[in-house]
């Protein structure tokens, strides 16, 4: 079940909303928590019934390693327990989501003819994975306890987090649903709670989904790309992805906050950015806490010498580029991403300091180009798109780019030729792409100064029926493909 569906706006979040809070009402509190367990469940069922079990599994599996590594009277060695738990979590992440990548590369190196599996990504399986290796790791240094399974299960299932994060960590949440402050209707948590989804809303079927449509024409469908159409394809990915997993972020805490619980911050505009490193503090940041406190400092962090952090970012950033998706087009992606942060980390030691403006400059454009990889499908996608955005194909314009007909037509009224039509929307398009990502204060923010009333209340509801109504084709958020 997707957040920008019907169903999930008119009846699955209504239903399980005010199912929760009278169960509450009525001092049910473990009832109300094995009702949002329920829901939950039947919101991951809802695409896949098969993978239910699977997320059942991991769940009992990660339960009972975990109350062993948390219990004082087991006397085993519980470095083996977690580094079994660990393995077992790797396991079904990597068979599930990159044993059909083995067997490509196996049968690339040894000539072999292995069958592919033909498997189907369990949608949310590297989120819910990466949440119970960090509570099984922190279960083992002691920063983590559960006594009940129910509250587990809401720890790993709670449905605003399950498809696509935040990454949690049981010490952050489980304190909020065992308080019982948060068991009432609140409306300062319902308000912002409404008024953040439906901004997430908004961003998603108006920006988001229209930007797919220009970069999917140029990677997907366009064989040969000029200087500005290739510009245009890689920057309506870039402000795709950005305002599609914005949006998502935006929805999931707003749901959240529907039940009284604040999940973390996840995003914070990152393409403000002025070094790559800020970037990386804005940008998916419950999975770059994940790398660092669980990868990167493990392995020695910036402790044991400048040779040996820079392997250590490198290192780091190639499993971050894995971790997006079994493909060598993510590896590489990660592996620019990981060079970056070591020049820069290398240019910070001379202590030059570049204009604020430079930084971003160079800051955007990279993280712009580095996206090619990120986005296309194979190597010869990529190269498609980059040589056209260094000229190799030159800067003739083909017309391929289409845009909204609406707006051909009315701007024809004018005497425009659709060919100038459909560049001016595209221009116009980038711009406030970019104006909006730049000068706009971000959702964060509006959620911080929020004030209940009636402005509010018309912006809340006004996005609300814009959004609703223009939900006639449902599309899947990027963030479920990894």
């Amino acid at each position: 079940m997707l957040f920008n569906s019907y169903e999930f706006i008119l009846f699955f979040l209504p239903l399980t909303f005010i199912l929760y809070f009278l169960m509450q009402h009525f001092n049910s509190p473990k009832i109300a928590r094995a009702w949002l367990v329920s829901a939950s469940l039947f919101f991951y069922s809802w695409w896949n019934i098969k993978y239910l079990p699977l997320i059942l599994i991991s769940i009992f599996v990660n339960y009972g390693i975990g109350s062993i590594l948390s219990s004082k009277n087991i006397r085993a060695n519980k470095l083996v327990i977690l580094v079994i738990g660990i393995s077992f979590n790797l396991s079904l992440l990597g068979y599930y989501k990159y044993a059909d990548f083995f067997i490509v590369n196996f049968n690339n190196v040894f000539a072999s003819s292995i069958s592919l599996l033909g498997i189907i990504l369990p949608l949310g399986i590297s989120f819910f994975t990466f949440t119970q290796i960090a509570y099984l790791v922190d279960a083992y240094q002691g920063k983590a306890k559960e006594y009940s399974m129910i509250n587990y299960m809401l720890f790993v299932t709670f449905f605003p987090h399950l498809l696509a994060g935040p990454i949690l960590h049981h010490k952050e949440m489980m304190p909020q649903f065992a308080d019982p402050d948060r068991y009432k209707l609140d409306f300062n948590s319902i308000a912002p709670g409404l008024f953040l989804f439906f901004i997430g809303l908004g961003k998603k079927v108006f920006i988001a989904d229209n930007f797919a449509i220009w970069a999917n024409q140029g990677f997907d469908q366009m064989v040969n790309l000029s200087v500005a159409e290739a510009w245009i394809t890689s920057l309506s990915y870039s402000f795709q992805l950005y305002f599609d997993f914005s949006a998502y972020t935006d929805m999931a805490i707003g749901a959240a906050l529907l039940f009284n619980i604040v999940l973390p911050i996840n995003f914070y505009s990152p393409y403000k950015s002025q070094s790559i490193q800020e970037f990386w503090r804005c940008w998916h940041m419950t999975l770059g806490r994940f790398f660092r406190d669980y990868l990167y400092i493990a392995w020695g962090g910036n402790r044991q010498g400048e040779l040996r952090t820079c392997c250590n970012l490198l290192a780091t950033f190639l499993l971050v580029g894995l971790w997006h998706g079994a493909g060598w087009t993510f590896v590489f992606w990660g592996l620019l991403h990981g060079m970056a942060l070591v020049i820069h980390r290398l240019w910070s030691k001379l202590g030059i300091k570049l204009n604020r403006f430079l930084g971003w400059f160079i800051t955007f454009n990279f993280v712009n180009i580095a996206w090619v990889f990120f986005r296309a499908k194979n190597w010869q996608d990529a190269h498609k798109v980059l040589s056209g955005m260094f000229g190799v194909n030159g800067w003739a314009w083909s017309g391929q780019l289409q845009s909204s007909a609406y707006f051909t037509q009315k701007l024809g009224i004018f005497g425009i030729s659709d060919t100038l039509s459909q560049n001016i929307q595209l221009i116009l398009a980038i711009s406030m792409g970019l104006i909006i990502c730049l000068f706009c204060k971000n959702s964060i923010e509006y959620w911080q100064e929020f004030r209940p009333n009636i402005q509010t209340a018309l912006v809340t509801m006004s996005l609300a029926i814009a959004g609703i109504l223009s939900l006639t084709k449902v599309t899947q958020f990027l963030y479920f493909n990894f």
